[in-house]
C-alpha cells in the first residue's frame, strides 16, 4: 500500500508564500502523474496543480501564474510552491498519486488515474 504524507500547511498572511511537500512510500518509486487538490470548508474538493510522468504541469485558473507544482524524483516528493496567497486559498491541500485502481481525471494536456491519497494539510489565509 503506498502511503502519501503532507506537509508544510500553515497560517500566512495574504500576499505571502508557503511550499507544501508529499512524500510518498512507493518503491520502487517511479515517476507518476500526481497532483494537488484543495476542499474549502462547504466546498467541493477541487484540482490545483496536476504534473505528468513526463513533467508537464496544468494548472486551475484560480492559481495560473502564482502556483508552481514540481517534482524530485530522487526524494520521491512533489512540491506546490504558493505564492501571493490569497484568502480564498484558504483550504485542506491533498496530495494525490497514480494508481491502477482509482478515478480517471482528464486535466488539460493529459489525463491521470489517480488512486492513492494523502491525509490533507490545512493552509489558512486571513482576511
Amino acid at each position: 500500500q503506498v502511503q502519501l504524507v503532507e506537509s508544510g500547511g500553515g497560517s500566512v498572511q495574504a500576499g505571502g508564500s508557503l511550499r507544501l511537500s508529499c512524500t510518498t512510500s512507493a518503491r520502487p518509486y517511479a515517476p507518476h502523474c500526481m497532483a494537488w487538490f484543495r476542499q474549502a470548508p462547504g466546498k467541493e474538493r477541487e484540482v490545483v496543480a496536476s504534473i505528468s510522468t513526463d513533467g508537464t504541469a496544468n494548472y486551475a485558473d484560480a492559481v495560473e501564474d502564482r502556483f508552481i507544482i514540481s517534482r524530485d524524483n530522487a526524494k520521491n516528493t512533489l512540491y506546490l510552491q504558493m505564492n501571493s496567497l490569497k484568502p480564498e486559498d484558504t483550504a485542506i491541500y491533498y496530495c494525490a498519486s497514480e494508481s491502477e485502481v482509482g478515478t480517471w481525471y482528464v486535466f488539460t494536456s493529459f489525463g491521470c488515474r489517480l488512486g492513492y491519497w494523502g491525509q490533507g494539510t490545512q493552509v489558512t489565509v486571513p482576511f
